[in-house]
């Protein structure tokens, strides 16, 4: 029997990070099974505590692989949260799915994602996967990261296009050639792209 009541009580205390929190997530995940870590969750998600609610999400990332009810609800419902700390943790449920499910098989689900009409969904692949090119196959291949992320540019949604140019800067640090040949043919005119671009080549 998981003790909702009790994480809530313990996590609703917690004022600044989210490791008590994940903590929390992995010891209901070990000593559960996957259709009762899911109630778990779904039970703290209706907190209107966000720590409950950031243990929720947690507990849906790590049991994403094997449930597509978790995984859906990840991409329904919990990225319409209005708290930014449980948008934080969205993006950290993201990637430990395709990390557990392994990057490259995972490119399929990223890209749908990273189309996706809400900003938090496009946001939890750009900001969940960084630092891109120091996971498994992105650090193989650093130009499909690249070439996933310059396509968000110029989004709608300045708090993506900040995340996309962070990425790219992450990515700088030791692809320098290969970020410059990218930006080289932007069209800096465009303002969107202009605070892109900015951020992306801070390191060149």
């Amino acid at each position: 029997m998981i003790d909702v009541d009790g994480i809530h009580h313990r996590v609703s205390k917690v004022q600044h990070g989210f490791l008590q929190m994940q903590e929390e997530a992995l010891k209901v995940v070990k000593n559960a099974t996957v259709p009762q870590s899911l109630a778990a969750a779904n039970q703290l998600y209706k907190s209107k505590a966000y720590q409950a609610r950031s243990v929720g999400v947690f507990i849906l990332g790590y049991i994403s692989p094997k449930s597509k009810e978790a995984f859906g609800i990840l991409r329904k419902k919990v990225s319409t949260d209005e708290s930014w700390q449980v948008q934080e943790i969205l993006a950290k449920a993201f990637d430990e799915y395709c990390r557990a499910v392994g990057y490259e098989k995972a490119l399929p689900v990223i890209k749908g994602w990273l189309s996706d009409k809400n900003p938090n969904v496009r946001r939890a692949v750009t900001e969940g996967l960084r630092i891109w090119s120091g996971r498994d196959y992105f650090r193989e291949h650093p130009e499909v990261a690249v070439q996933l992320l310059s396509k968000l540019k110029d989004d709608d949604s300045e708090y993506v296009r900040r995340s996309v140019g962070n990425a790219l800067r992450d990515i700088s640090r030791k692809e320098k050639d290969l970020i410059r040949k990218e930006l080289a043919g932007w069209d800096k005119s465009n303002p969107r792209v202009a605070l892109t671009y900015k951020l992306a080549s801070k390191f060149l």
